[in-house]
């Protein structure tokens, strides 16, 4: 299959390889050159937007919605588009920005999809990652195989795209909630003489089995934040999509205040290059121990 992808960070470079890996023709296309001349030399054809979109099928995996908006949403860059060609978003973008982009698809005669990802950068190199995919069913039908590829399971929640995102946003909600609750735990256990990674250990082969306990509460336990699979600023992009997202709907998120002053606290202090799992250094802080 032929098609076009869009953002090569970690999660999209490791993505794109897998794909091609597979036996697909990708045409790349990045902000910065770094991760398209890499991908070059595994056989991937470097391109522009416009050519990716040209091929009719066009996965992207950019940053945040002002990414979204000014490539991708970039009215030049849909008129440009054949008719009929299908955009999969598999980035973690407000729900408010898969209404309008679907809206822009639309009315110009494209399809527009969602696929957001749960997983970090070695289960997207290992294909291993959860797809979470709302859209038209015909369109997620004709992505699917692709979906087979990058992932190990995908999950259909709905015929909107927003849904996707909606999902996706408290999933990651969800995650940064245990990673702080970690974060408090531990320190409390360090102020009290004991040995965090010893606590943590003990509770994720008892009590709190499964990815996230195991390998967010070894980087807190060990205080040892590498490798860098979720930057922390989009980790506070995130809590700030599901505060947004709440406060749309009327629903209190009362951690999520939390969440956002421990991530500002660790950006303030210099962490912006960390993995998320490091706003566990805001607890210890918080707790004289730093």
């Amino acid at each position: 299959m032929r098609i076009g992808f869009i953002g090569l960070g970690g999660m999209g470079s490791a993505m794109a390889r897998t794909l091609l890996d597979a036996g697909h023709t990708v045409l790349v296309w990045n902000r910065s050159p770094g991760p398209v001349e890499q991908l070059a030399k595994a056989g991937a054809v470097p391109a522009s937007i416009d050519e990716a979109f040209a091929t009719g099928l066009v996965l992207s995996m950019l940053a945040d919605d002002q990414a979204v908006t000014v490539r991708l949403l970039d009215p030049a860059v849909l008129d440009a588009a054949p008719a009929g060609a299908l955009h999969v978003n598999m980035a973690t973008v407000s729900t408010a920005l898969a209404e309008r982009a679907l809206d822009a698809h639309t009315e110009r005669g494209l399809r527009y999809v969602a696929a957001p990802v749960f997983g970090r950068t070695d289960a997207a190199a290992a294909g291993n990652l959860v797809v979470v995919a709302a859209g038209e069913a015909t369109a997620l039908d004709e992505v699917r195989p692709l979906f087979d590829v990058v992932g190990r399971r995908t999950w259909t929640v709905g015929d909107t795209p927003a849904a996707a995102n909606l999902v996706k946003i408290f999933g990651n909600y969800l995650i940064a909630c245990s990673i702080e609750a970690m974060a408090e735990a531990t320190a409390a256990v360090e102020a009290g003489g004991l040995d965090p990674a010893q606590f943590i250990e003990l509770l994720t082969e008892s009590l709190f089995t499964g990815p996230v306990f195991a390998g967010y509460g070894a980087m807190i336990g060990n205080r040892d934040y590498e490798p860098v699979n979720f930057r922390l600023p989009l980790g506070f992009k995130d809590v700030r999509l599901a505060l947004a997202a709440g406060r749309e709907r009327n629903v209190p998120l009362p951690f999520g205040g939390v969440l956002r002053d421990a991530f500002i606290d660790a950006l303030a202090h210099g962490q912006s290059d960390d993995d998320w799992a490091a706003i566990a250094e805001t607890a210890r802080r918080r707790a004289g121990l730093a």
